[in-house]
């Protein structure tokens, strides 16, 4: 196919998926071997620097950082996808009503968007902890509304284009009704530009995890998460400076590579730049 083609000589794309595959390559090998317990603690063996036995060093538990590092990663894929889940679904939901209802439903869903705009994902996440126990579970929700008005805006728009064009004027003239008008041709030519809006927060549903784990509102511990272990590290630069080094380069690589790859699908998938 043409866009395979296309996305196999983008660079950026390549990078991005690369990076990305190795992500989910070190979630799903971390769910069956780490080089040592995650979990397992060794007061000998607390912030040690970079070892044969343990190559990313030791935590102030003695734990290996390594291993923590690598199921972690399962903690950052598991919130990028169900936050960005929670996001796009409520979004696109509420777009698709707004754009092809119109009218005062169109109005009303608006100013809810707006209202839900106006709370940051940490925001939220203080509200729930008010409410319920602070937890991975609590970050996951409080980032997918978050996402909610982006999804939703964007699929607004695309409605309010595709509506009024001649393909879904013809199929309304020829006795479609709006449950296929929906489905059938508009809301399929709308992907595009939503999996690249739901690839490009991937990235930042990570960062926000990590922003929740360093401020208690996320992970708990002993469970391992980069935001924890760099909340975690902060007391202790000076005698374990890799402590917080490599959770903070897993954090960023994760996060660069998953840019590249939604910059890489925006430009494969955009016909402007095919």
């Amino acid at each position: 196919m043409a866009v395979t083609r296309r996305a196999l000589r983008h660079v950026t794309f390549v990078l991005g998926v690369l990076v990305t595959l190795s992500l989910v390559a070190t979630a799903g090998v971390s769910l069956v071997w780490t080089p040592a317990d995650p979990l397992s603690q060794s007061i000998d063996s607390r912030l040690q620097g970079p070892t044969s036995g343990h190559p990313f060093g030791t935590d102030q538990y003695g734990r290996d950082i390594l291993s923590r590092v690598m199921r972690g990663a399962v903690v950052s894929i598991a919130v990028g996808v169900i936050a960005v889940g929670i996001g796009a679904t409520i979004g696109i939901l509420i777009g698709t009503a707004s754009g092809y209802i119109g009218g005062w439903v169109d109005e009303v869903l608006m100013r809810v968007i707006d209202a839900v705009q106006g709370f940051p994902a940490i925001l939220s996440a203080l509200l729930f902890t008010a409410v319920f126990a602070p937890g991975i579970g609590i970050s996951m929700i409080a980032i997918g509304i978050a996402f909610v008005p982006a999804f939703a805006r964007l699929t607004r728009g695309s409605f309010l284009e595709l509506r009024a064009r001649e393909f879904v004027v013809a199929a309304h003239a020829l006795g479609a009704r709006d449950r296929r008008l929906v489905f059938r041709h508009i809301l399929p030519n709308t992907l595009a530009p939503l999996i690249v809006q739901a690839t490009t927060s991937f990235p930042v549903a990570i960062l926000a995890e990590a922003g929740l784990a360093y401020l208690g509102l996320g992970t708990q511990p002993p469970h391992p998460s980069w935001g924890l272990m760099l909340k975690e590290a902060q007391n202790f630069l000076s005698q374990s400076p890799s402590f917080a080094v490599f959770p903070g380069s897993a954090i960023a690589l994760t996060v660069l590579g998953l840019n590249l790859l939604g910059d890489g699908l925006r430009d494969v998938l955009d016909p402007k730049t095919a």
